[in-house]
């Protein structure tokens, strides 16, 4: 049978028109290939039919309930896939053979996972096959000996299931780990007390003594065998820590968690083997269920900051699409690729490296870089960033910048930087919570000697539940997690946060000071005039400015980016507020302002100079920001005070300020003007807040209490900065500013409850009003409510960047 067996299957169970692809559901058009009584959008469609009928496998028309994915004869090689440096980083050896995790967006109901599942384990050289389609997965371990890899992934790909590389193995493997760990520590926990506390309850029941010695004695066995597992497995994570913190010398949060479990199990025991009053089985298991708990929720609280580094690391694909010489593509690992490479990426695909689009204008996704949900329309010429998935159709690109050099690779590192960096404030906490260990302790034994000399039965109890219900962990959590969920925050919102002392800092500003070029415009300024003199070609004056400003990152090197010049510039040096020099053929050329470059009256225009005497003139124009009245409109609703300070023409500045509605704006300001701006306001009184993206505002932004830079702009800039602005919208700042002044009232308010707590609890527990397991159960509410607080500053960031 061929296809037309198909076709009457399809016939009965599709419910896509005739005028549509009777695979994939696609619309046909003038290319579509008709087999029988059905139509195929094309060849690939066509043969996947024709293979899924000679498998046997017609149920898949059958069971699903969307069309499958369209088949991409033209992305089929799969080759690099085979190669050692690939298999040893994204698959693992198991007996027979290698296994692998890929991805593929194309599942899209399970019948898609049966037919994977039967089309992989129908192969020779599969030992196992396993499609997920709820989180588009799929396993398969096969024999290296029998079957290629790219073999396996060609047969998927021609069935319109196109595979991606997952992160790599080794990173899945152990997430999977320690993930299925915490949640078995957590079951064996909740499991144990619950049985703990049912027997703990017929014990306490037991008012007037009347249960019998031996029934006691069981209950107490019972109770001890299922406290043993929490305290051991469930509870190691606290024991390992104090191990580590006593084998550093020093007191910490695991060390008092730890001692307190152990000292109440260790009790338990002896008062069970010589028949005591009193087991605290039950204080020790809801002590290590409801820490545990409250460990989770803090480390999901990191957790939401530590996925944007973890998602820009996965953001780079593993493979490439280089053209070779011949124009022939071929996929290899991108850690082959070099500048000057053309690479192509279909859609659906990310980025590989940093370039600029050649041929056909596209769409691309930048959202995990910038914050922007919307894709971003890029003309050819334009770059495209690594990381950012192409979206409309495919794209060619030629390479400027690889691997570390990306700026996806830049905006890794610089989150990496921030969240291994410990604010001043967290620090500071972190030693009241150490000292306020040793006053505990000292209290501890102080309450153990009272209660010994006047109440010897219940010291034991009094001084546990005192230990139990005093533990400062919601005092070391109140700042640190608030700040961390703060940084996660801001990071989803695109703004990264390179000083964590910053926040603070930023949340009491009052003054924001704007740098007009790359910040208020739109950093793609455009050639608006050229003017040569004294007989100089126009056009040669212009290759020549092309030629200094290449490998400027200045926004307005972006008016010359189009410019051919067979000219190539050398010991090039850009002079903060003035402008650009450079040797051309062994002669002597500047760029920048009149009196720099020409030494003639500062008029607002570039000049291009040559021996002190003037040779062109050039205007260049530049667009305002969509959002930028917006933003700077929320910025006074804040109740902060905007200024704009450029190096700009003072018409230029003048028109931007009346745009954006900005009163106090200043013109001509070189790097050491605008710092010395910066501290007159703050000699007034003022939080100073610095917005730029230029060389010439590092020494600003490093001076002023709280600074931000754009991403567009300079490295030096980025590194001066407090924070990086990855998103093109102004909006972030205010938000920025706004998150911040949140996260300070979130810090105060967990401050505020851990102290409250202690100074209330400490006392009942002193004097014997608090048992252990209510002290547990204390303790660890206290701890979860200061956690569940700094959540809530991840709330509202999706609303934030829609609706920027």
């Amino acid at each position: 049978m061929t296809v037309m067996a198909v076709a009457a299957s399809l016939a009965a169970s599709s419910t896509a028109s005739r005028a549509d692809c009777a695979h994939c559901g696609a619309t046909l058009a003038g290319d579509a290939v008709a087999q029988g009584n059905e139509a195929f959008c094309c060849s690939g469609c066509a043969a996947a039919a024709t293979w899924i009928h000679q498998a046997a496998l017609d149920d898949y028309y059958q069971l699903r309930t969307v069309p499958a994915g369209r088949v991409d004869p033209a992305s089929a090689d799969f080759g690099a896939w085979d190669r050692d440096v690939v298999l040893a980083e994204h698959s693992r050896i198991v007996p027979g053979g290698r296994e692998i995790t890929v991805l593929t967006d194309a599942m899209r109901c399970a019948a898609c996972a049966w037919l994977i599942d039967r089309a992989l384990r129908r192969h020779p050289g599969v030992l196992d096959a396993g499609a997920n389609a709820v989180t588009g997965r799929v396993v398969i371990a096969w024999d290296p000996a029998r079957v290629t890899l790219s073999t396996l992934m060609s047969r998927l790909n021609a069935l319109g299931y196109r595979p991606w590389l997952a992160t790599g193995e080794a990173r899945e493997q152990a997430k999977r780990k320690e993930r299925r760990r915490w949640l078995l520590r957590l079951g064996v926990a909740g499991l144990g007390a619950v049985q703990a506390m049912m027997f703990a309850e017929a014990l306490y029941l037991d008012t007037a003594q009347q249960m019998p010695i031996a029934t006691r004695d069981f209950f107490r066995w019972i109770t001890f065998l299922v406290s043993t597992p929490v305290v051991f497995y469930a509870g190691w994570p606290f024991l390992e820590g104090m191990w580590n913190e006593l084998r550093g010398r020093r007191i910490g949060m695991d060390t008092l968690i730890a001692g307190s479990t152990l000292l109440a199990y260790f009790a338990s025991v002896v008062e069970t083997v010589r028949g005591g009053v009193h087991v605290w089985y039950d204080a020790a298991v809801m002590f290590v269920l409801l820490l545990l708990v409250a460990r989770m929720f803090e480390q999901r609280a990191r957790g939401i900051a530590s996925a944007q580094v973890d998602a820009l690391a996965r953001a780079r694909p593993a493979l490439a699409t280089r053209e070779d010489r011949e124009g022939r593509p071929q996929q290899i690992p991108v850690g082959e690729l070099l500048v000057g490479d053309v690479v192509r990426v279909a859609a659906g695909e990310a980025v590989p490296a940093d370039g600029i689009l050649l041929d056909a204008s596209s769409s691309f996704d930048e959202a995990l870089i910038t914050g922007e949900s919307a894709p971003v329309r890029r003309e050819p010429g334009d770059q495209a960033l690594a990381g950012s998935i192409c979206r409309e159709q495919s794209a060619r690109l030629r390479l400027t910048r690889i691997g570390a050099d990306t700026r996806l690779s830049e905006l890794t590192r610089l989150v990496e930087h921030a969240q291994g960096s410990r604010p001043q404030l967290a620090r500071a906490a972190e030693r009241v919570a150490g000292g306020f260990l040793v006053v505990l302790l000292l209290c501890a034994v102080a309450t153990w000697a009272w209660w010994r000399a006047h109440d010897p039965a219940r010291a034991f109890e009094v001084t546990l539940a005192l230990l139990v219900v005093s533990c400062p962990c919601a005092l070391s959590l109140a700042i640190p997690t608030a700040l961390t969920v703060a940084h996660g925050t801001l990071a989803r919102m695109g703004v990264l946060g390179l000083r964590g002392d910053a926040l603070s800092t930023l949340a009491r500003v009052d003054r924001v000071i704007l740098d007009k070029t790359g910040t208020l415009s739109s950093g793609g300024p455009q050639l608006d005039s050229a003017q040569a003199f004294e007989g100089f070609e126009t056009d040669a004056a212009l290759a020549i400015a092309a030629a200094l400003e290449r490998d400027s990152t200045h926004p307005l090197a972006q008016a010359f980016t189009g410019i051919d010049t067979p000219h190539v510039a050398q010991q090039v040096r850009t002079v903060p507020g003035q402008g650009i020099e450079g040797r051309i053929d062994g002669q002597e050329w500047r760029l920048g302002r009149a009196d720099f470059a020409a030494g003639d009256a500062d008029d607002g225009a570039l000049w291009l100079g040559h021996g002190g005497r003037a040779v062109a003139r050039f205007t260049v124009r530049e667009a305002l920001r969509d959002d930028a009245r917006e933003a700077v409109s929320a910025l006074r609703e804040a109740g902060l005070k905007v200024e704009l300070c450029s190096g700009d023409a003072s018409v230029a500045v003048a028109r931007f300020a009346r745009q954006v509605g900005i009163d106090d704006a200043h013109a001509r300001q070189t790097p050491e003007q605008k710092l010395a701006l910066v501290r007159e306001r703050q000699a007034q009184g003022d939080v100073v807040v610095m917005v730029g993206d230029g060389l010439n505002d590092a020494p600003v932004l490093a001076g002023a209490d709280a600074s931000l830079a754009m991403a567009e702009g300079a490295t030096l800039a980025q590194r001066a900065a407090d924070f990086v602005v990855t998103s093109p919208s102004l909006l972030r700042i205010p938000q920025a500013i706004d998150l911040a002044r949140r996260a300070q009232r979130v810090v105060r308010q967990n401050l505020a409850w851990a102290l409250g707590y202690n100074l209330l609890a400490i006392p009942l527990a002193a004097t014997g009003h608090v048992t252990p397991w209510i002290a547990a159960l204390g303790m660890a509410g206290s701890s979860l409510l200061v956690t569940l607080n700094a959540l809530r500053l991840g709330r509202g960031a999706t609303t934030s960047r829609r609706r920027a």
